[in-house]
């Protein structure tokens, strides 16, 4: 008799992938899992009574996975179908109640949020009841997380503007995202590091050197992923005011120049006022008195006619207990042990004080 070979399931590359990806899950519920095997399995053209045989299940679940897989794709894997299963033993509207509260309602004066326990007593449920809905409808009343709203009356026309020119940029047009980051620790270590070899790692080590602050500026370009930096060793008006240049240096002289900045009081210096107001740049059209972005070859920053205020003044206390002002506290540290030192050996080859007094109380005995 002719051998009869099963007809595989026509399954896509697609279809395979995230059929391949269910069967090897360890979060999906079982039944995905095993109902994904079987499918690949059918698709290799194993017979049904083999696929039940190693899925452990019937003949007749396999040809309904893959009669269901057929017209539902991959969605219908692992799906329930409407009258099977396990039934609600919770009241109609439970559910609804449960999300509601959880939205709209506080548990009390003492407490931020519900949990699963204090909600529970409240409607009389389980409290495995109360996590497994919040979990079938995303909700985590635990979590917080802060916004704050612009009051400011165009900050609508602004975010138009700002994510206008990340989403889609001017033609001609080069779009630069500018910030600084200052104090940058500039650290190194304070011995050479050892190099690796097999069997040991590289080394380095344990403490390390100061070698001052430097502030670091760059400017990201939108389109390219290029990026335009510079460290100065402050951030002052004249620092920024330089940055620019160096930007406007990069930039090839037929293109326009758009800056995103904050409105960081260095930006609005006078130094960059000046700069921007020459007569021989293009006066801005987008906000002129707001810090949004810049137009061809200048950058544009919020205009402020206040002074500016004055600079702080940095008092310098001298420390406690230092003798003196140009030895390090490591080396005074030093030399007083090595003073303390010098007078323990100093006593010894002397000896005690008292030992001349006892040696004359003896003599006077004997005499």
């Amino acid at each position: 008799m002719p051998v009869m070979t099963a007809v595989p399931l026509a399954v896509s590359d697609e279809q395979r992938m995230s059929l391949e990806r269910m069967a090897r899950s360890t979060s999906l519920p079982h039944r995905t899992v095993v109902q994904a095997r079987a499918l690949l399995l059918a698709a290799d053209g194993v017979g049904t009574n083999e696929v039940a045989r190693r899925c452990g299940t019937t003949n007749d679940s396999v040809r309904g996975w893959r009669r269901r897989f057929e017209v539902d794709g991959v969605e219908g894997v692992g799906r329930i179908a409407p009258g099977r299963g396990r039934k609600s033993w919770l009241p109609e509207g439970t559910v609804a109640e449960v999300v509601r509260i959880t939205l709209e309602e506080k548990p009390d004066d003492t407490s931020t949020h519900w949990t699963t326990r204090s909600l529970a007593d409240r409607l009389g449920i389980g409290k495995d009841t109360v996590a497994r809905i919040w979990r079938d409808h995303k909700l985590k009343p635990w979590r917080v997380e802060t916004f704050k709203l612009s009051k400011d009356a165009r900050f609508e026309e602004k975010l138009v503007d700002i994510v206008g020119l990340y989403l889609n940029p001017p033609e001609r047009a080069a779009v630069f995202c500018f910030d600084e980051k200052t104090q940058c620790q500039a650290l190194d270590r304070t011995q050479p590091s050892l190099p690796m070899k097999p069997g040991r790692a590289g080394t380095m080590t344990h403490d390390y050197k100061r070698n001052g602050t430097t502030d670091l500026f760059a400017a990201l370009n939108v389109v390219t992923g290029e990026v335009l930096y510079d460290c100065r060793k402050r951030h002052t008006g004249k620092d920024v005011l330089a940055f620019f240049k160096l930007i406007d240096l990069h930039v090839p002289r037929d293109l326009a120049v758009h800056v995103v900045l904050d409105n960081l009081s260095a930006h609005m210096s006078p130094e960059v006022t000046r700069w921007l107001d020459h007569p021989k740049r293009v006066a801005p059209a987008l906000h002129p008195h707001q810090l949004l972005v810049a137009q061809p070859r200048r950058a544009l920053v919020q205009r402020d006619h206040r002074s500016p205020p004055p600079p702080r003044r940095v008092h310098k206390r001298r420390r406690a207990g230092r003798r003196h002002r140009d030895v390090g506290r490591a080396l005074e540290r030093r030399s007083q042990a090595l003073r303390l030192a010098q007078d323990r050996r100093r006593d010894h080859r002397e000896g005690p004080p008292w030992t001349a007094t006892l040696t004359r109380a003896k003599s006077a005995t004997h005499h």
